[in-house]
């Protein structure tokens, strides 16, 4: 069923089209090339402009008007906003000081004003030439979709010196999808299936998928360094995605980011065109989708294809167990029973994580040729997400696609409860048989920056992942055995430091996050970034999460991160048995 279509004329066209003034400055959200094609339109018209862009103004800035050639040192006073989180805008700022490694960046705060935000600098340049400039970053403040306060980059412009909002196609689309989705007639009902009025709660599921097709005429723009890159059709996903989580948890009267919600399945589909559309439909799940490529296992360059994984896990040996997924994949595990302390392994509950698959089976592999070796494994815990990130990366391959992070109940499956367990019972199972006392539970964050600018730019509930800061661990455990996970976790980072330039890697990204962000808020541990809290979420006594930046990774990088996921496995599974008897809770 279709809820929403449209096509828009794009904004610069329309300015280029109809300004009849002399002098023009805009901010909107375009491409670079689009964004000069305009400027040369205007100016065969004899009409003065120039075009910037309204996301992260002050790194377009560096790369598009600032004169770098012989730059030594720059003094940025970053603005404060009292609608904003202090460090707000140099968040905006990164990655500048990589960008620019001969530069010497220093950032300050400014004063918290609640006028449109302006970063002030100073330039120095070997030369002796020592500039001010000031660069304009408009922001709106405004209530989202999740009605919830935010400032927003905007639309902008200036016009014979007179500055105003200019509500942008990138803005327009966003909103009317979002309000047309908002608005529609989803069922409310109590729970016994009577139809009531619209201020009681839905019930879930609303969809099977909800399917929003948007095509955008603006190129991604790789910054040159790492995985980092100006992309708005990537952002836009995030925002959709994001937008609409928050619009049905409003709806389903949960609080903002409750992971129990079941919507069922988001799909924003942001592909380059010629054309602003927009199209916002539902349909029933992709049940179909699978891929069948095939790479060398100790080789492998990118994201495993489902049939791989299930191929590599049947050659472990043991005896298997599954489960079902909601949309009728099955997910299998296998249980290898021996004398050691058994220990549970698990990856692809975010589907979008992509390095956690292959590290499981490559470390599995290892345990498996071990005399006594007691432990379950299942490489993807989630099909369906999994099925739909192939699908989505086929279009854009360096986009994280949070889309596919939940279940195609749109859960996270850690956090299902009551009698339909679907994913979630592969889980169940493995405890039932190991009755172990640690699970290793691989994940992955986004390998480059993550934004949502159209709500407050920082994505709400995710703040610490908005930058990339190394591979890290987070152990939760019951309560009673924080002894035993600290010794535990010691001795995993230890081993984790003879893995060759891992250490290396993240005191690189750890620097950067600093420069950009504050402190990362996590205690180090033999030189890795840690989270250790007692949880009793949990059956198992220890959960040992692993975090490494491998979202959009392919190639070296996607390798270097499936060894660190490896070396945690095999790492965590000797600390498990060489813990003393004394320090396991009874």
């Amino acid at each position: 069923m279709i809820l929403f279509e449209k096509h828009y004329p794009a904004t610069l066209d329309r300015l280029v089209a109809e300004f009849t003034g002399r002098r023009l400055e805009t901010w909107t959200f375009d491409d670079r090339e689009t964004r000069r094609a305009a400027e040369a339109a205007l100016a065969s018209r004899g009409i003065a402009a120039r075009c910037r862009s309204a996301y992260k103004p002050l790194v377009c800035a560096f790369r598009e008007e600032i004169a770098t050639e012989g730059l030594t040192s720059v003094e940025i006073v970053y603005p404060r906003h009292p609608g904003a989180k202090s460090s707000r805008f140099l968040l905006e700022s990164y990655p500048l000081s990589a960008l620019y490694p001969g530069i010497d960046f220093q950032f300050e705060a400014g004063e918290i004003s609640d006028a449109v935000p302006i970063y002030r600098l100073r330039l120095r340049y070997a030369d002796g030439r020592d500039e001010t400039l000031r660069v304009l970053a408009p922001n709106r403040p405004h209530r989202d979709f999740a009605d919830e306060a935010a400032l927003s980059p905007c639309g902008w412009q200036i016009v014979e010196g007179a500055a105003s909002h200019l509500t942008t196609v990138y803005e327009q689309l966003f909103a009317e999808a979002m309000t047309a989705i908002r608005e529609a007639e989803w069922e409310t009902r109590n729970g016994s299936g009577e139809r009531y009025l619209e201020e009681l709660y839905l019930e879930e599921p609303f969809f099977e998928e909800l399917n929003i097709s948007v095509t955008l005429p603006i190129a991604d723009e790789p910054l040159g360094y790492a995985d980092e890159a100006l992309s708005l059709r990537e952002a836009l996903h995030e925002e959709f995605y994001f937008s609409l989580l928050e619009v049905f948890q409003r709806r389903s009267g949960r609080p903002l980011g409750d992971r129990h919600l079941q919507p069922g399945q988001i799909v924003p589909e942001i592909r380059f065109g010629t054309a602003y559309a927009v199209k916002v439909e539902t349909r029933p799940y992709d049940r179909e989708s699978i891929s069948f490529h095939r790479e060398p296992l100790a080789a492998v360059t990118r994201p495993l294809s489902q049939v791989q994984i299930g191929e590599e896990l049947a050659t472990l040996g043991g005896s298997g167990f599954h489960a079902m997924s909601v949309a009728g994949r099955r997910l299998e595990g296998r249980y290898l029973a021996g004398s050691d302390r058994a220990m549970i392994i698990s990856a692809g509950q975010h589907a979008n994580e992509t390095s956690s698959p292959a590290g499981t089976l490559q470390a599995a592999a290892v345990l498996a040729a071990r005399d006594g070796a007691h432990f379950t494994l299942c490489p993807l815990e989630n099909p369906d997400g999994y099925a739909l990130h192939q699908r989505l990366i086929a279009d854009n391959s360096r986009h994280m696609h949070h889309a596919a992070r939940y279940t195609a109940l749109g859960d996270d499956l850690e956090y299902r409860e009551g009698e339909a367990l679907h994913e979630k019972a592969i889980r169940v199972e493995a405890e039932r048989l190991t009755n172990a006392l640690l699970h290793i539970n691989l994940h992955g964050y986004p390998a480059h920056e993550w934004t949502r600018p159209l709500s407050g730019y920082i994505p709400r509930g995710f703040e610490m992942w908005t930058l990339p800061k190394g591979f890290f661990l987070v152990l939760r455990h019951t309560p009673g055995w924080a002894d035993a996970s600290r010794a535990l976790i010691e001795a995993v980072t230890l081993a984790l430091n003879e893995v060759p330039d891992l250490r290396a890697f993240n005191d690189r990204q750890i620097a950067l996050f600093e420069r950009h962000a504050g402190d990362t808020g996590f205690e180090m541990i033999n030189g890795f970034p840690c989270l250790i809290s007692e949880d009793d979420r949990h059956r198992v006594p220890m959960t040992l999460i692993t975090e490494y930046p491998d979202e959009t990774i392919y190639g070296p990088a996607f390798q270097a991160g499936v060894a660190a996921q490896r070396a945690s496995v095999l790492a965590a599974y000797d600390a498990l048995q060489a813990l003393p008897d004394e320090l396991l809770a009874s």
